[in-house]
This record gives structure tokens, C-alpha cells and sequence, in this order.
């Protein structure tokens, strides 16, 4: 019979032909039968189901088996016998060279007909201790899931005892070595398939018997951390992990953070590898065991290993956010990745480019799992402009790509960072600051942040910014007894000349910081500045004077050469001069009082009053001090600063009315055009964000510099419980109060008065309009009357004769914005621009000093944004839209530099003759010395950094070309259908990169 069938099988019939006559021999192989012939039939079929080299023959051999194993049991079971087994598992079957692939498939089918009889426990015995031995020898991924399937279907051939610890560890030792060597997506969802059956037999084990559970684990371990030059293993083991009970998983970290024979670098080795296990489509808590080991560094402080597995695998993660398949575990893993890392914004603005492309993506994908992916996405970009904030010049694009997506509020923001942060502590990242290998490009140096600093940071940019107070700053001598002001000298020169990327100011810090400041919080960086001027210029004043090169010329008189070196250099760089009348309504008796300042504190105006409008309480758009209409009596003398008047101040000089104004194209003197009515000449209103642009209102929900300084300087009737006591009337009366500028500093610092007591919540409220700057500002200053006279004789610009007005005009150079909505919170970060005098040394023909035009200096003098350590190239647009992109950024404090024509005659010379003798100052040898150490020093830092960094970065396990993954997610629509990103599905390509 085993004749017939063979030459049946072996024959050039058709299918069906062979098929009817295979069917005949069958049915009568079911028959009573002798043993020779048994033996013949079972030779024959296994010869065929191992050998057959088409699926028909081997079909037909399993058939012919299963039939003799069903009916001639005995004579099966000495055909399939122990020594018959071990034959075919250690010497396999067929020619040599080709040997079969069907041996385990053939002993499975074998062993359900033997499991009853005598021979089962040698057959067990044996098959237990040829698995172990199959897997020590690393068989192919198809094997193993062979050996899977053979042991789950008969778990007495599991090895048992030490034998079933060791498979188990040898076992994960093949699956680390598990590769897909095809792109096809049909040999990848056997790849899958075949990984799972694996995994699968792990699970069943590790369920019986818990005890291999951890040691299994160790060996998993000591794979991925292992820093030998081998191919990295496999991320089918991510398979295993997901069958590890997690009840078990705190227990498992803690004793890895622990353990004081692994290396960092093995530690960064294993938790980078698990990071690629994101990829793995099939695995499930995945992203749980990344994130507690992730935790569980953070807790026993290895914060270098998180800072480098961090930077260098969350570009990776963030790819898979395109792929539905693991799209869930990606996130949870960026999610903690980006919310724990707050020390810095490096790994946030790895992801700033590819933010909008994802976007982007997410959306054309338009599936349930996309859009839940794209709000939470949306609330973790949030969390990080509000930890991150200063940046808007980056964060733009990414902005404009999730405008249209939910906002989450504060306290949602702060309870997500406040519940990741890797530690609480501060100070015990600080040494792990973003590390910057060189300058920026713009040639400037940053700030350290030493804990809630910003303000202080911002503040010192913006001071070294102002050039003429630099270099007087620089040029101080030894001994000055000025030890603050000596201090922020060392400060400016290690800014002017460290190699350093940014530098820490702890020692100016400490030794400026306010007394009532309490460490580690948030404060007012105008409250600082305030206090850090006041302390320089009483330091000065009381007797340790600096800056004595600056002489008057031979032609000043003694009496203006005595008052100009009297003054402090905090009085001849910010400080000026502005006098306030009091004028009783009764008797129309004025008191007046002259007093400095170094900085105008601008209110905003109630919202019921509109200091742009045409028919305000202020009849005037923008002013400078307050003058009434032309009253219908030509006989009353025009000029008076008070809005309703009874009768005429005696005191009053008829003068024309006076306003502030501001500059952006219009070209120096030219004249502004007047309005009708009772205004005054203003520039024409445009759009108040545009680079350059005439600048008056801006629009209803927004305000402008001009409007706030028109504000300070308008009347205030003092009235009702604000009465004024006369001392001519002795009683309390009615009055008017009027404030004129008649000193202009050489800094013009101006603080926005945006925070606020609000009494029903008992906190500083922050008011959030948005106010437009004028590059360029006119200011209008009070004069003598012979200094009028004086000015106009000298051909200067900006007197008005007869008003006893001059109009003074200022270039912004610095805007300290801050990013938050509460004082006690938030960000500083600064634009600056450094504004120097644009013509050359010397006097002109004419001897008046002839500046740049108005576009020439916002063109030509370049702006730079300081936030802590970085610095970059911006623009005025920048500064313009800030708050337009960033509601919650608003600037905060401006500094304005007084044009050259403007200054008096005596502080222009001396600056001028100042900028003859110095260029850059030359330091004294102490300070150069430090500096040239300090720059040693930092370039041996960099070399033992990058040692220890190459070391580090050659342990990471490499990542293939992650951006691919991005790269092929283009508005295009040649990769529809199967496993596209955007399906789920995958084109050959696509899903291949996903996994491996």
C-alpha cells in the first residue's frame, strides 16, 4: 500500500486525481492491518511530511499520520519512540545540507497519540531537557515559536527546577536576537505573530511558577544594558516585559535604582533601549515600566543619566506619535519625558520643529485616537510655554499650529508640572543647566538663572545694553570704595569679554539683593531695579566719587561745571527732574516742588476713560502737561496747565499746547500734522504693530506708551476726601494738580504700572492689555525761559517759542517683558538694542551733531533677546506682536536712550570725549587677569565635559534615522490605505520603520 501511495503522490496526475485515489488508501489504511505494513505506511508519511517539497505532500503526510496514530496505536507508539525522537532533534531528517524544518511540527502532531501511553514520561524527559538545548543554540524566530507552540500544547515538556529558570533566562536570550529581515507587511505580521507565541510560553511559565519571574528579569536586563560592540538587541523584547505583573514593578525598580554594581552607563544603556520599546506595536504597559524606571532614577537623583537618555531619545518618541498603533504608550512616554524635565528647555525646543508637521497630520487623520492625541498633545505644549516662556520669536509656528485647539487653564498647568518635576529642589539641578558648547551666535552672553532670577537677569541685559552706562562702568578705577558698583563692573566685564555662553551673576546676586526679597521667589524686577540704582547712587554719594574724567569744557561756566560733577553717575544716566504745581481753586494760589527721578511710573487710566477719544475728560489725544482749550475771553492768557479755570494764574507764560509724540517712519523734525478742535499735533494713527509706522491710538482694547505718559502728566482735580489743605486759605480745599518734566534723563526708564491689589481675592492682579511701543518717543521737556532762548539761537529742533516747551527725543533700546499673571509668578526676559551715537567722532561743520534718521536707527541697530542663558537675533516686530502671539506676555519696563541733539551740550561732550578715550575700556590688571582665568579654566571644563560626554553618548544605543518617520508624513496622498501613518494600516516602508 505504501507503494501505491507513493507513486500516487509521486505522479503527473492532477490534484483532484491524486486526491480521490489518496482518499481510496486511506480509508483502507483505517482497516485491520499487519505491523510490516504499519511500519512501511508511517516511514512513507513521515518522509513526506518532513521532506515533501510542496505543501500537498506534506498535507498528505500529516493525513496519513493522524490516521495511523488513531487506529494502530501500538504500532504509532513503537514507531514514535525515545530513540527515534532524539534522532530527529539532534540529527534531523533528510540530506545532509537539507535538513527538515518540520521536526517540532512533526513531533507535536506525533504526541497526542502517545500522551496515554507507557513511553510518554521518557518521551516528556526527553523533549524537556531538547528544548533547553534547542534554545542555548539561538534557533530563528520561526523555531522558537515552533518550540512556543510545541510546549504551550503540552506543558509536561517545560523543563523543570533549575532547568525551567535557565530556558526561561535563554529564552530571552533568543528573543533579543530576534530580526525581521523582511519589509513585507505579510512577513511582518509573522514576525509579530511568531514574537507573541514566544512571549506568550514566558507568560504561561512565569504564571505556574512566579519564582522565575525576577530572575528571568535580571537576564533581561543585563541584555539591554549590556556596553559591548554587538548589534543592539531586539525590541521584541519589549514582548516580555508586558507579561511582568505590575504589582511587582516598584519592587523591581527599586532594587535597579539601587544596585551599586550597575554602571551609569549601563543604567543609561538599558533605559534608552527600553525608550525604543515605544515602537513595539503589540506590547502592552510598555509605557508604565519606561516611566517608573524613568521615576526611579529621578528619586535616587541620577539626573545626568535622565538628562542624556532625555535629550538624545525624545525626538524618537515624539515621531511615533504619527502611528495609531502606538500612539497611546508614545504619548504617556513624551508626556512624562517633557513634564518632568523643567530644569531646561532643551528638550522641549528639540520638538519645536516638528510640532506644526504632527499638527498637521493629526488632523488630515481625522480618527477618535487623533483628536484625544491632539488635546492632550495641545495641553502639554501649554505646560511647556508656561514653564519655558521668553521664547516667542520659536514658539510662533508652533503657536499658530494649535490655536485652534483647547487651552487648559493655570492650575491645570501647574498641578501636571507640579506632579512631574524630578525633584522639588532646585538647586540640585543646578549644575545640570543647558549645556551650551559655545557662544551664541549673536557674539552676546547669557545669565545664569539661579532659582526664580529672571528679574534680575533681565535687568542687568538691559543695563549692560545701555552702552554709555557700561563703559562709564568699565572705566571705573581701582579703589573707587563703591563695592556694589565694583561688583557690577566685574559683572559687565566678564559679559564684555568671557568665553564663556552665559555666566552665573550669585555673587551680584548677593550682594544686591534686597533685604525684604525672600530667596527662591518670584519678584519685581522694577522694585529691583529701583533698589539696585538707589543703592549705587547713595554708594556715590556719600563721598566714594567715580568717573572723574569726565570734565566740563573751558567754556562751561564754574557754577554748571560744579552742579554737573556734583551728580552721581546714576543721576547723569537716569536721572531727571520733574516739578509738580498745586493749584487751590479758591484762591488760585500755586505751590510748586522740583524732585528727581530715575524712572516714571506710568498708571493705566480707569476704563471709563479713554485718553485717545476726541470728546474725553482730556480734550487733548496726546499730551504732554495739560492745557485747556482757548477759552471764548481773548483776554484770559492761554498756556494754563488747569483744565477749568476761574480766573488767570498770574504765573502762567501764554504758551501753545504741547504733546507727547512718537516717532517710527517719520523722518526727524518733520512736523507732526495738528488735528482740529482742541486737539494738539499728534502723528496720524496706523496699525500699532507694524515694524515702523506713525503711532498714536491704538485700538480700543490696547494702548500706547504716549497715552499712559499723557496720563501721568494730565491734571487731577483733588476733591471730596483727596482735598488739598492751602496754606494761603489755611483750610482744606478743592484743587488742581499738575506734574511737568524739566529734566530730561539720559536713560529714560518708564515701568508700566500692570499689577494691581485687587481687594476681593487679597492678591496682585496683573492687567493684561496690550500697550504699543513707539520706537522712537518725543517727549516734551520744561525749560527756563532763557534756555529757550539759548536753543532756538543754536538752530535746535523741538523748541517751541514762547511755550516754554522743548521737546526732547528718546530711542527705545530696552522692553523687560513679563510672562505670567501674577507678580509672584511668571517669567522676565528682555529685548535689547544697543543705542549709540551714529556719527562719527568730532564735531560737523556746524558743530551740531547730526544723528540717523528715525527708520535708519530701528534698520540698521540690531535687537537681541535675552532670556537667562539664551541669547538670540530678534527685531522690533518681535517686540511689536509679543503680546499679540503671547497674551500673558507684556512688556513690563522701558528704557529709552536721549538722542545726541537733544542732551545738554555738557553730557554729549563728555560722554563723546569719554567715547574718544575708551572705545571699548581697558580693564585694570586685576579684572583682565580674572577674566583671562576664568577663560582657561572654562576651556579645560569643556574638554573634561567632552570626554565624559563621549563616553555617555557612545553607551546610547543607536537610533536609525528617526526622522523618517516625519519626513514621510508629507501633504501627500501616494501612501493611502494598509498601514500608512495616517491609517494605521502600512505600506511596506512605513510599518517596517515603526517596529525596527
Amino acid at each position: 500500500m505504501d507503494k501505491i501511495l507513493e507513486a500516487v503522490v509521486m505522479s503527473s496526475y492532477p490534484n483532484n486525481v491524486k486526491q480521490g485515489l489518496v482518499r481510496r488508501v486511506i480509508e483502507a489504511a483505517k482497516q485491520p492491518m499487519d505491523s510490516e505494513q504499519c511500519w512501511s505506511m508511517l516511514e512513507l508519511s513521515t518522509k513526506l511530511y518532513l521532506t515533501g517539497d510542496t505543501k500537498y505532500k506534506r498535507e498528505i503526510g500529516k493525513e496519513v499520520l493522524e490516521v495511523y496514530g488513531h487506529y494502530h496505536p501500538e504500532e504509532f507508539e513503537e514507531f514514535f519512540n525515545v530513540r527515534f525522537l532524539l534522532s530527529l532533534l539532534q540529527e534531523g531528517y533528510g540530506p545532509l545540507g537539507k535538513r527538515s524544518h518540520y521536526v517540532l511540527d512533526y513531533i507535536q502532531l506525533g504526541l497526542q497519540f502517545v500522551l496515554e501511553s507507557p513511553s510518554a514520561n521518557s518521551i516528556f524527559s526527553l523533549l524537556r531537557i531538547e528544548v533547553l538545548r534547542k534554545v542555548c543554540e539561538r534557533p530563528s524566530p520561526k523555531q522558537c515559536a515552533k518550540i512556543s507552540k510545541l510546549l504551550t500544547q503540552h506543558p509536561q515538556c517545560i523543563p523543570t527546577g533549575k532547568h525551567q529558570l535557565l530556558f526561561c533566562q535563554q529564552l530571552i536570550r533568543c528573543i533579543g536576537q530576534f530580526q525581521c529581515v523582511s519589509e513585507g507587511e505579510e512577513e511582518i505580521m509573522e514576525f509579530l505573530e511568531q514574537v507573541n507565541k514566544v512571549s506568550g510560553l514566558l507568560q504561561r511559565i512565569w504564571r505556574t511558577q512566579t519564582s522565575a519571574i525576577l530572575p528571568s528579569l535580571k537576564e533581561l536586563f543585563t541584555i539591554i544594558s549590556s556596553t559591548e560592540e554587538q548589534e543592539a538587541p531586539s525590541n521584541a523584547l519589549a514582548s516580555v516585559v508586558q507579561f511582568v505583573p505590575l504589582e511587582l514593578m516598584d519592587g523591581v525598580i527599586r532594587n535597579l535604582t539601587n544596585d551599586d554594581s550597575i554602571t551609569d552607563v549601563q543604567m543609561m544603556m538599558a533605559i534608552g533601549r527600553m525608550i525604543d520599546w515605544v515602537s513595539w506595536p503589540l506590547g502592552k504597559n510598555i509605557d508604565k515600566w519606561i516611566i517608573a524606571l524613568l521615576k526611579g532614577l529621578a528619586a535616587v537623583k541620577k539626573f545626568s543619566i535622565l538628562i542624556e537618555v532625555t535629550l538624545s531619545k525624545i525626538e524618537k518618541v515624539f515621531s511615533k506619535l504619527l502611528y495609531p498603533i502606538v500612539r497611546e504608550g508614545a504619548l504617556s512616554v513624551l508626556q512624562y519625558m517633557l513634564l518632568s524635565f523643567q530644569h531646561s528647555h532643551e528638550a522641549f525646543h528639540l520638538l519645536l520643529p516638528h510640532i506644526p508637521r504632527l499638527v498637521a497630520s493629526l488632523k488630515k487623520e481625522d480618527s477618535n485616537s487623533a483628536t484625544s492625541s491632539l488635546e492632550q498633545l495641545a495641553e502639554l505644549i501649554h505646560c511647556m510655554f508656561f514653564r519655558f516662556s521668553g521664547f516667542p520669536d520659536l514658539y510662533e509656528p508652533v503657536l499658530e499650529a494649535v490655536k485652534a485647539l483647547p487651552i487648559p487653564n493655570e492650575d491645570r498647568i501647574k498641578h501636571l508640572l507640579g506632579q512631574n518635576a524630578w525633584t522639588s529642589q532646585k538647586n540640585e539641578l543646578a549644575c545640570f543647566y543647558p549645556r551650551l558648547a559655545s557662544k551664541s551666535e549673536t557674539g552676546k552672553i547669557g545669565l545664569i538663572n539661579l532659582g526664580n532670577t529672571c528679574y534680575m537677569n533681565s535687568i542687568i541685559q538691559s543695563l549692560f545694553m545701555a552702552s554709555d552706562f557700561r563703559h562709564s562702568v568699565l572705566n571705573l578705577s581701582e579703589g573707587n570704595s563703591q563695592p556694589l558698583m565694583t561688583k557690577l563692573q566685574w559683572l559687565f566685564a566678564f559679559l564684555e569679554h568671557s568665553q564663556r555662553p552665559a555666566i552665573s551673576p550669585e555673587s551680584f546676586l548677593s550682594a544686591s539683593w534686597p533685604p525684604w526679597f525672600t530667596p527662591g521667589a518670584q519678584q519685581d524686577c522694577s522694585e529691583y531695579l529701583k533698589y539696585l540704582l538707589d543703592r549705587l547712587h547713595e554708594e556715590e554719594k556719600t563721598g566714594k566719587r567715580i568717573y572723574q574724567k569726565l570734565k566740563e569744557s573751558s567754556l562751561t561756566s564754574q557754577a554748571v561745571e560744579h552742579h554737573y560733577l556734583n551728580k552721581t553717575l546714576i543721576e547723569k544716566m537716569f536721572g531727571g527732574k520733574m516739578r509738580t504745581k498745586i493749584r487751590c481753586l479758591k484762591c488760585l494760589n500755586v505751590s510748586s516742588r522740583e524732585e528727581v527721578f530715575t524712572d516714571l511710573s506710568l498708571a493705566f487710566p480707569p476704563s471709563d476713560r479713554n485718553v485717545c477719544g476726541s470728546t474725553p475728560i482730556l480734550p487733548v489725544e496726546e499730551i504732554g502737561p495739560q492745557f485747556i482749550e482757548p477759552p471764548e475771553n481773548a483776554g484770559q492768557l492761554m498756556g494754563s496747565p488747569w483744565i477749568q479755570r476761574k480766573a488767570p494764574m498770574a504765573s502762567d507764560h501764554a504758551a501753545p499746547s504741547v504733546s507727547v509724540e512718537t516717532l517710527c517712519s517719520q523722518e526727524q523734525g518733520e512736523a507732526a500734522n495738528p488735528t482740529r478742535g482742541n486737539g494738539v499735533g499728534v502723528d496720524a494713527a496706523k496699525d500699532p504693530l507694524s515694524t515702523f509706522g506713525e503711532q498714536a491710538c491704538a485700538p480700543k482694547d490696547s494702548r500706547s506708551v504716549p497715552d499712559l505718559i499723557n496720563y501721568f502728566l494730565s491734571p487731577e482735580r483733588l476733591t471730596a476726601e483727596n482735598k488739598y489743605h492751602c496754606e494761603k486759605c489755611a483750610s482744606l480745599q478743592d484743587a488742581e494738580k499738575v506734574a511737568e518734566l524739566t529734566e530730561g534723563p539720559h536713560y529714560l526708564i518708564l515701568t508700566l504700572l500692570r499689577f494691581s491689589f485687587d481687594p476681593r481675592t487679597m492678591k496682585r492682579k496683573k492687567i493684561l492689555d496690550n500697550v504699543s511701543i513707539p520706537v522712537v518717543l518725543k517727549l516734551p521737556i520744561l525749560v527756563a525761559p532763557e534756555e529757550t532762548k539759548e536753543v532756538c539761537q543754536h538752530g535746535k529742533e523741538g523748541a517751541v517759542p514762547g511755550s516754554g516747551f522743548m521737546t526732547v527725543v528718546y530711542d527705545l533700546c530696552s522692553v523687560v517683558v513679563h510672562s505670567g499673571i501674577s507678580s509672584e509668578s511668571g517669567h522676565y526676559y528682555c529685548y535689547s538694542r544697543e543705542c549709540t551715537d551714529t556719527v562719527p567722532h568730532g564735531q560737523p561743520r556746524d558743530g551740531v551733531p547730526k544723528p540717523a534718521s528715525d527708520k535708519q536707527l530701528d534698520l540698521e541697530i540690531q535687537w537681541y533677546l535675552f532670556n537667562d542663558t539664551r541669547v538670540s537675533f530678534s527685531s522690533f516686530e518681535s517686540v511689536s506682536n509679543v503680546t499679540s502671539f503671547f497674551p500673558k506676555d507684556t512688556a513690563y519696563v522701558l528704557f529709552y536712550r536721549q538722542r545726541p541733539e537733544r542732551q545738554s551740550c555738557l553730557l554729549h561732550e563728555a560722554l563723546a570725549e569719554a567715547g574718544r578715550l575708551h572705545g571699548e575700556p581697558s580693564l585694570h590688571k586685576d579684572l583682565m587677569e580674572a577674566i583671562s582665568k576664568d577663560n582657561i579654566l572654562f576651556l579645560q571644563e569643556q574638554e573634561k565635559e567632552a570626554r565624559n560626554r563621549a563616553a555617555y553618548i557612545s553607551a546610547l544605543p543607536k537610533s536609525p534615522l528617526w526622522w523618517r518617520d516625519l519626513d514621510r508624513d508629507k501633504d501627500d496622498d501616494s501612501s493611502s490605505g494598509g498601514c500608512s501613518p495616517a491609517a494605521g494600516g502600512g505600506g511596506s516602508g512605513s510599518f517596517h520603520g515603526l517596529v525596527f
